[in-house]
């Protein structure tokens, strides 16, 4: 058994080695099952195989505690609690892709998609990736893409990893600056509630004036004349 101090910076864990306080406990061992035995037992058992006593059932009667290596333990536990952190960090990471020769209208239309995930609180990674003999103008290129990561910043982003060179690809990490995105948020919803309705009883823009009514015993315009009454007595 190892004379491990527990860190007092770190979150409270199991009672380990001497913080054990019980009279006996039923001691698991890596590869067996040792039963009810006295902590003194147990310890004894734990220095000869170099383990750490640690509590893994304290409500119990006797509480169970188990031989294992903590040092290891601690690692693996915090190996796999960084893991879910990344994984939850990256689910908020959305990847554009932006070429060297990138039109007009497709740049346009990648960096409204970038500000639509801006406003969602997303992240976005940039990536220019180079391909055959733009490998060889990639100078050009590299150039292309800060023009690119200038016009996402003016956006309402800032650079929290900046552009690099990873194979054939350079990338940068932006993220949303949230008091800008919640500026943009409140112009665009007080744009929204200031359109004016539309005039109601009211003809439609463009609509055509409505008919004059006939004049009454008039003939109708453009119509020909009545005809006049035959003379009474004709010949």
């Amino acid at each position: 058994m190892r004379g491990r101090k527990r860190d007092l910076r770190a979150p409270p864990g199991p009672p380990v080695n001497d913080e054990i306080w019980f009279r006996e406990c039923r001691l698991i061992g890596k590869d067996r099952q040792y039963g009810v035995v006295g902590m003194d037992e147990a310890r004894r058992i734990a220095r000869e195989e170099g383990l750490d006593l640690v509590v893994v059932s304290p409500g119990t009667t006797p509480p169970v505690v188990k031989l294992i290596d903590y040092g290891k333990f601690k690692y693996d536990q915090q190996k796999k609690a960084n893991e879910t952190k990344k994984r939850q960090s990256q689910a908020g990471l959305k990847e554009i892709q932006f070429r060297p020769n990138i039109d007009q209208h497709d740049l346009d239309t990648k960096v409204k998609r970038a500000l639509r995930f801006f406003l969602q609180g997303d992240k976005v990674k940039a990536v220019m990736r180079f391909r055959g003999r733009e490998m060889a103008n990639r100078e050009a290129g590299e150039g292309r893409f800060r023009s690119i990561i200038d016009i996402l910043v003016g956006l309402g982003s800032v650079v929290e990893s900046r552009p690099k060179m990873v194979g054939n690809r350079t990338l940068a990490i932006l993220a949303p600056d949230k008091k800008e995105m919640a500026r943009r948020k409140r112009e665009a919803e007080k744009g929204a509630s200031s359109e004016a309705p539309a005039a109601e009883g009211g003809s439609a823009p463009g609509g055509s004036a409505p008919a004059a009514p006939a004049a009454e015993g008039g003939s109708a315009p453009g119509g020909s004349a009545p005809a006049a009454p035959a003379a009474e007595g004709g010949s």
